[in-house]
């Protein structure tokens, strides 16, 4: 950290150290790396909404932008080879079609890492983001399926047991408490129904366990679940990415192609931006969308793969494509890490936006003459605005990005309204209102607070700022900085049960409509 890159980028380096001092291949490895990305596709299921792999911010930027990042890479490699570049000469066009498809999918795990880092999966640049990774999952399935010559097995049909089967293991995972029992289910779920399942019938098997976490998402402890999982996934991928670093050594010429490749990735950003922007949406979220997938995917090893099986490719362009990928990892990783405001100053630039027109979420929301705004409308926020309403009499508005859970709180008669905290024109607005005297930053990840402060105190706002952190440093970053209260959430959780004990109380409050009671009849020590 002292060089103030991401962790990712030492994992790949830890790998390429590796591979020079000759060690032998690692299975384990590889086995580690399988079962990371496995969990990591099973939770973002857990969390996805399918409705919006629908919308045409999804589904259009998708096809559309394969079809161009296949034909405009295509093109520059053909040029590459026709100046002689050495492992470019000679090829032939359905080769080159063949690597520059590789080149248009982006990392999965990637992504959503920088996105879970950041707070932000739930953001509408995120969810456009994982729908869009979403649907190249989906070309994947369909890309191999038909090179691999042969179609899935008969047996694929099998496969829609799942509904029902789903549906009686909810009712089980209901029984299962909030310990190592709910863990444990998770990674059942998403290894045996999830990837041996679709494995054994000629699918990809973390495909699988997408899908099964997607058909467990409506149950109300799938968040719960997918925090449970959070650590041990995160640990699983570091195998991932000393995998990809640990696959070859380049030499001078493999280098070379490489560089060429990365060099287009301001191209495939460049492409996601201008269709985002086309389909309405404000240049801050294409951007942010647009960097974050500006990375080539691991996919594009199996791609690589297909074609040195099938001869198209020579082998060594396995290595290749592995230093093409953990090279756009370091890019990506360093672009990325310099955070919101270099998107906000280059959104600056761009030609001004007619907010009339904007997609509707991306049009600003009002917070009228309140005078506290509460960021974040999880369980803190949804506490911290209750007892700033009920007790104090404030003026409140609470805002949050994550569309159904506005709406189940407007039905519950909370004022509410959608907004990003990581944007600077959310923070300018707010200051120009005049009347909001407050912030509370409620988020759950330190990191998304981080960005809020920053962005608030961009904006000029002078307002009183409180905050909440996980862990005690967090706390002590917060008050370092600026922000006049900072508690840990876990230290307040205890004074409020001391405040209801000495006041007589056996029970207060409400549970935020976000997250209903469970069914659950049964605990872990």
């Amino acid at each position: 950290m002292a060089l103030r890159l991401p962790p990712l980028v030492g994992f790949l380096a830890a790998g390429f150290v590796l591979n020079a001092m000759d060690v032998e291949e690692l299975p384990q490895l590889e086995v580690l790396a399988d079962l990371g990305v496995t969990l990591l596709l099973f939770a973002i299921g857990l969390k996805l909404n399918v409705r919006i792999l629908l919308r045409r911010e999804v589904w259009l930027t998708t096809s559309v932008h394969m079809i161009i990042s296949v034909v405009l890479g295509a093109i520059v490699l053909w040029l590459a080879a026709v100046a002689g570049m050495a492992m470019l000469a000679g090829q032939s066009v359905q080769t080159i079609a063949l690597l520059a498809f590789a080149l248009s999918f982006s990392s999965t795990v990637f992504v959503v890492k920088i996105l879970e880092e950041r707070g932000e999966s739930h953001s509408l640049y995120g969810r456009i983001a994982i729908g869009i990774l979403v649907m190249q999952d989906i070309v994947a399935v369909v890309f191999l399926t038909v090179s691999g010559g042969h179609p899935p097995s008969p047996w694929a049909l099998t496969l829609v047991a799942l509904w029902p089967l789903t549906r009686v293991l909810r009712q089980i995972w209901g029984r299962l408490g909030h310990g190592e029992m709910q863990s444990l289910f998770g990674i059942v779920m998403a290894l045996v129904p999830g990837y041996a399942w679709f494995t054994a019938v000629g699918l990809k098997g973390d495909l699988g366990a997408l899908i099964v976490g997607v058909l467990l998402a409506s149950h109300p402890a799938s968040s719960e679940l997918a925090r449970s999982l959070f650590h041990l996934k995160e640990l699983l991928l570091v195998a991932f990415f000393v995998s990809i670093g640990l696959t070859g050594l380049p030499d001078l010429p493999t280098i070379a192609v490489a560089v060429l490749m990365v060099l287009l990735l301001p191209l495939k950003a460049a492409w996601y931006v201008a269709l985002l922007s086309f389909l309405k949406l404000r240049y801050r979220t294409a951007i942010l969308a647009g960097l974050g997938l500006m990375n080539y995917s691991e996919f594009g090893l199996i791609v690589v793969s297909v074609g040195v099986t099938s001869g198209l490719l020579a082998e060594a362009w396995l290595v290749e494509m592995s230093i093409a990928v953990a090279l756009s990892f370091v890019v990506s990783a360093l672009v990325n890490g310099r955070g919101h405001l270099m998107v906000e100053k280059i959104a600056a630039r761009l030609p001004a936006q007619d907010e009339q027109t904007l997609h509707p979420e991306e049009r600003p929301g009002d917070a009228g003459d309140a005078e506290v705004v509460v960021i974040g409308m999880g369980r803190v926020g949804f506490a911290a605005y209750q007892r700033l309403t009920d007790h104090y009499g404030l003026r409140v508005v609470g805002v949050d990005y994550d569309g159904p859970r506005i709406g189940r709180l407007k039905d519950q008669g909370l004022r509410v309204i959608e907004g990003d905290a990581t944007d600077l024109d959310f923070w300018n607005q707010l200051r120009r209102s005049g009347s909001v005297s407050i912030a509370v930053l409620a988020m759950p990840r330190h990191g998304a607070n981080v960005t809020a402060l920053e962005c608030l105190r961009e904006s000029g706002f002078s307002g009183k700022v409180a905050s909440v952190a996980r862990y005690d440093d967090e706390v002590q970053w917060a008050k370092d900085h600026g922000v006049g209260i900072a508690f840990n959430v876990y230290a307040g959780a205890g004074l409020e049960l001391a405040d209801q004990v000495a006041g007589g109380d056996t029970a207060h409050g409400d549970e935020p409509p976000d997250q209903p009671p469970t069914e659950r009849t049964g605990g872990n020590s």
